[in-house]
């Protein structure tokens, strides 16, 4: 007789016992959950876990599909593997990359940098559906870390064998799929068959594979028209590359060298360079158009407010009068806050701010009046007043940051040909290898992490809690009108998460396995294991980064 264990499904509130050993996905034949798409993988005890993933144990779980933002990502994780080994079957060892993301799809190129013409991406797009179609199971393989290697020689996997080799473990684990092997950091699908929609088309010198949009699973996302965005990524990446850290394994091997140091001083004064050329710009279009309203735009943590700052700093070397206000002290009283689906205050909302009476003082500053600027109490929740009015001179500068700065409908009263609008984001430009990206929100979610437990008071649970608000705030508010910008700066320190893990590691740890959250903040542990944690001392007072691990010169 079969030993059973007691599992409780929160997909239908229904609990059941099976037999030790069946697997999660046996135990879906099981239950007949009626699902709209197809169930991708799961939330077992909170932590997320693969269909393949046998039951041993009592456990609690919950089942999640494509619309589930983790559920999301095991989606783009297995075409990325399936997208792997059809280039790999029609053109051999040929290097590729998988860059970034645009939208929702990912952008490919190879190596040489050599274009597909319209009947290579035909082959390549049938033998991707080939390879859906032959549903090849996927299994993850745990094995000793010097086999794997060997495994990684093979195949040319040389970014691979890097980050092992700069992370020494004793086993590994290896992702195969018919005759291809992989690794995609998180869980994948049961098989090839689970993706049901994707395209492929040209794009600049590689090719772009378009997914489905995370509101409606059955609609490819085609938007790739983000060319600004585009030519950002580009520069960086050829950056990375010429300094040596194109992936985290090749970053950890300066850090194990003792580069640390040069490291952080280039990327600082990278950052210097690029506000510096931002300043230069404001001057030309101030002289030439008189353009005088500096509108500054970005998700959250991307660094908005030292940006800002460092900004001034510039402006003032060429003898202009910066004046920064920030958007949120034009919050309306928390009472008169929109509320969100779910009966929450909405504060990404353009709504939550007062636009009546931000383009009210505006006009009157550019008229030359004094203003009284409001200032807001993010503690009681009420706009307080600056005991000084604000009064513009010849030579000002109104530099104003918030999430909404690239939205039209903020600043009506102001021309367009009166206002500069730059866009800021933390741009992750080093990448896990070469098929596997970091995602920009990772890193910004590990800056914020870090920011509010230090400086607002709040743990990491709270903080995880909120951030998918925020996302979808960034969603509807931001990311729409990024291509708004006429200044696109990349905030990210190709250093950064090196620094963040070890002020990060110890607040995720204080997240009990009791709630949703804590499957986010073991993620998040594990992925931070991948890179060797290095020292602030060297990051001056004024980087970008001392807005979140503290220590900066400036004022917030």
């Amino acid at each position: 007789m079969h030993e059973k264990v007691k599992v409780i499904c929160l997909n239908n509130d229904q609990s059941l016992e099976v037999e030790m050993g069946t697997s999660l996905l046996g135990l879906l034949s099981e239950i007949n959950l009626e699902c709209k798409y197809p169930i991708l993988a799961a939330f077992v005890n909170n932590r997320i876990k693969e269909l393949n993933y046998k039951i041993y144990k009592p456990l609690t779980l919950r089942f999640i599909d494509i619309t589930h933002f983790e559920g999301y990502r095991v989606y783009q994780r297995t075409i990325s593997f399936i997208v792997q080994k059809a280039v790999r079957d029609l053109y051999g060892s040929r290097k590729f990359f998988i860059r970034h993301t645009l939208g929702r799809g990912l952008y490919c190129e190879f190596a040489d940098e050599q274009t597909l013409d319209t009947t290579q991406i035909e082959a390549l797009r049938q033998q991707i559906q080939s390879i859906i179609s032959a549903r090849y199971p996927i299994h993850r393989q745990k094995l000793l870390t010097e086999e794997v290697e060997k495994i990684y020689q093979e195949y040319g996997f040389d970014d691979k064998i890097a980050l092992l080799n700069s992370r020494k473990r004793l086993y590994s684990d290896i992702h195969r799929m018919d005759d291809m092997v992989g690794y995609f950091y998180g869980a994948l699908t049961p098989d090839t068959g689970y993706i049901h929609l994707f395209d492929i088309r040209q794009y600049y010198n590689g090719f772009y594979i378009a997914l489905p949009t995370l509101g409606d699973p059955m609609k490819l996302d085609l938007n790739v028209h983000w060319e600004k965005m585009f030519d950002v990524f580009k520069e960086y990446h050829r950056w990375v590359d010429i300094m040596g850290v194109p992936t985290v394994g090749r970053l950890n091997e300066k850090f194990l060298a003792n580069d640390t140091s040069e490291l952080i001083k280039i990327a600082e004064a990278f950052h210097e360079k690029k506000i510096a050329a931002m300043a230069d710009q404001i001057d030309l279009a101030n002289s030439t158009q008189g353009s005088r309203v500096v509108l500054i735009s970005g998700p959250s943590s991307s660094g908005k407010t030292t940006t800002s700052k460092r900004l001034g700093i510039q402006l003032r070397i060429l003898g202009l009068d910066p004046v920064l206000i920030s958007l949120d002290d034009y919050f309306v009283d928390r009472t008169k806050t929109p509320l969100d689906e779910n009966g929450e205050y909405d504060f990404e909302a353009l709504e939550a701010i007062d636009l009546e009476l931000l383009n009210s003082d505006l006009k009157r500053l550019m008229d030359g009046e004094s203003v009284e600027v409001p200032r807001y109490d993010f503690i009681s929740g009420t706009r307080q007043w600056h005991d000084k009015p604000l009064k513009l001179s010849e030579r000002s500068i109104l530099i104003m940051e918030g999430i909404h700065g690239l939205n039209p409908r903020l600043t009506p009263s102001i021309p367009r040909d009166k206002k500069i609008c730059i866009y800021v984001s933390c741009l992750t430009s080093v990448a896990m290898d070469s098929l596997t990206r970091i995602p920009t929100s990772d890193n910004r979610l590990l800056r914020r992490l870090t920011r509010d437990y230090a400086t607002r008071g709040c743990d990491a649970l709270a903080t995880l809690q909120r951030w998918p608000s925020v996302r979808r705030g960034e969603e509807k508010h931001i990311f729409p009108y990024q291509e708004n910008a006429d200044i696109i700066f990349n905030s990210s320190l190709f250093y950064e998460i090196s620094i963040l893990r070890s002020k990060v590691e110890p607040i995720l740890r204080e997240v009990p396995d009791t709630v949703p959250e804590y499957g986010e903040a073991k993620r998040l542990l594990k992925f931070l294991q991948n890179f060797i944690s290095i020292s602030s001392e060297e990051i001056p007072p004024t980087s970008i980064l001392r807005e979140f691990i503290g220590g900066s010169s400036f004022n917030y």
